[in-house]
C-alpha cells in the first residue's frame, strides 16, 4: 500500500507521545514493504533549536517531506495539517493516516479526492489546559471532522471509545499503543551532569505541560522525608510559561529539560520509582517505558492510567496531593514494596503491549477488514 501521515510535529523525534507512535508504525511499516510517506513541520524541535533534524530525505525507510509551517503556538498543527492534507490530496497514496484531533480538522480535503481516510485520536486535546478557548473550540471541530468524514477512527483507550460512542453514536477501532525492548543503562552520563545514582531519585518524565499534574508532584515532595532527588524531565509544549512558574517555586528540584537517546535510556534505568501523576492522558507512553525498564510506578487513578498498570503499580488519587505524598512517603520507606513491583513490571507491560501487533491491527483497519 501507499500510506500518507501526518499530525505529528516531525520524525524521528521524542517531542512528544505522537511523534513516537508515528515513527513506530511508519518505520515498522516500511520494513513490511509498504511504501510510506511522513509530512514533517517546519520547524524548531520543542527541546531548542540544537534537537532540530537535519534535512533528512528518510528514515529507515520512510520518505520525509516537508510541509510548511507557520511556527506559532495555536497555528503550526493547523497551517502543517493544511498543507499536509492538500498534498496529500492531490498524491497517489491509497491511505492518508492523519494524527490527533486538530490536524483532524482538514481529513475532508483528501475524501473529496477518493481517499481513505484514517484519524487516529491520541486524546481529547481540546480538554488539554495549555490551549486557549479558540484553540480548543477549532481542536473540537477537528473531532467532528474526524467524525463525519473519517472512513474509521482509532482510539488508544476504551474511556475515548465509550466518548465517541455517547457523544456521536460513531464506532471507532480500539487500538492502544506498543512498547519497544528497553537497554538497561548503568547511571554514567546521568552521574557525571546531576550526580545522579542507581536508585537515588524519584523520576517523573514526559512533556512539561499543566495536564501532567506536576504541580501535584512538586507540592507533595515539599514535606518528602528522603536523601532521594526529585528528577523532573522533559520539554516544555507550547507552554514556557508554565515551565517557568513551576520551576521558580521549586529550586530544590533536578530539572533536566528535554531528554532522550542515553541519557533518557539512563534516567528510567536507574529511578528508584517513576511517578505519573497526570490529570488527563490519552495512551501514556512514558509509563509504558518506564514499566518496560522495570520500574515501580506511581500513578494517578484516571482511566488511561490505571488501564495501563492494573495491579502492577501503585495508584493514588487524582489531584489528591495528600494521597500522593503519603503513596510517595511509603514507597521511599519501604524497599520491598518498591522491589515487588520492579520484578513484576517489564514482563508484565511487554507482554501487554507489542509493536508489531499494533501495526498489524493498524494495516487492518486500512483494508477495512
Amino acid at each position: 500500500m501507499k500510506i500518507v501521515m501526518f499530525g505529528h510535529k516531525r520524525i524521528p523525534s521524542r517531542e512528544g507521545g505522537v511523534e513516537i507512535v508515528v515513527e513506530e508504525l511508519s518505520t515498522r511499516m516500511a520494513k513490511l514493504g509498504h511504501s510510506v510517506v511522513c509530512y514533517n513541520r517546519e520547524g524548531h524541535h520543542v527541546g531548542g533549536k540544537e534537537y532540530d533534524l537535519k534535512n533528512n530525505c528518510c528514515h529507515e525507510g520512510v520518505i520525509i517531506k516537508k510541509v510548511w509551517t507557520y511556527d506559532k503556538k495555536g497555528l503550526a498543527a493547523l497551517t502543517s495539517s493544511l498543507v499536509a492534507a492538500w498534498k496529500a490530496m492531490w498524491s497517489d497514496t491509497d491511505i492518508v493516516h492523519i494524527h490527533a484531533e486538530g490536524p483532524a480538522a482538514m481529513c475532508f480535503l483528501p475524501k473529496l479526492r477518493g481517499k481513505r481516510v484514517i484519524v487516529t485520536i491520541h486524546g481529547l486535546d481540546w480538554q488539554r489546559a495549555k490551549w486557549g478557548r479558540l484553540a480548543s473550540k477549532y481542536i473540537k471541530w477537528g473531532e467532528k471532522q474526524a467524525v463525519r468524514f473519517a472512513d474509521d477512527i482509532i482510539v488508544l483507550s476504551k474511556d475515548t471509545q465509550e466518548y465517541f460512542m455517547k457523544k456521536y453514536g460513531r464506532k471507532t477501532v480500539f487500538i492502544p499503543n506498543g512498547v519497544g525492548v528497553a537497554y538497561k543503562r548503568k547511571a554514567d552520563l546521568i552521574k557525571q551532569k546531576w550526580g545522579l545514582e542507581e536508585g537515588g531519585y524519584v523520576l517523573y518524565l514526559g512533556r512539561i505541560v499543566p495536564e501532567k499534574g506536576i504541580e501535584y508532584l512538586l507540592e507533595a515532595w515539599k514535606k518528602i522525608k528522603t536523601d532521594k532527588k526529585l528528577v523532573i524531565a522533559g520539554g516544555a509544549s507550547d507552554s514556557n510559561s508554565y515551565v517557568k512558574k513551576i520551576k521558580k517555586n521549586s529550586l530544590d528540584v533536578i530539572w533536566t529539560d528535554f531528554v532522550q537517546g542515553r541519557i533518557l535510556e539512563e534516567l528510567y534505568s536507574n529511578a528508584y520509582i517513576y511517578c505519573l501523576p497526570s490529570d488527563l492522558e490519552g495512551m501514556p507512553l512514558s509509563l509504558l517505558e518506564a514499566m518496560s525498564f522495570g520500574n515501580c510506578c506511581l500513578v494517578s487513578d484516571i482511566k488511561e492510567c490505571v488501564s495501563v498498570v492494573e495491579d502492577k503499580a501503585v495508584i493514588f488519587k487524582k489531584g489528591d496531593i495528600f494521597d500522593l505524598r503519603n503513596k510517595l512517603q511509603q514507597l521511599l520507606n519501604d524497599d520491598t514494596i518498591v522491589k515487588k513491583y520492579k520484578a513484576e513490571s517489564a514482563s508484565y507491560i511487554r507482554g501487554k503491549y507489542n509493536w508489531d501487533d499494533v501495526v498489524e491491527r493498524t494495516i487492518k483497519v486500512y483494508t477495512g477488514e
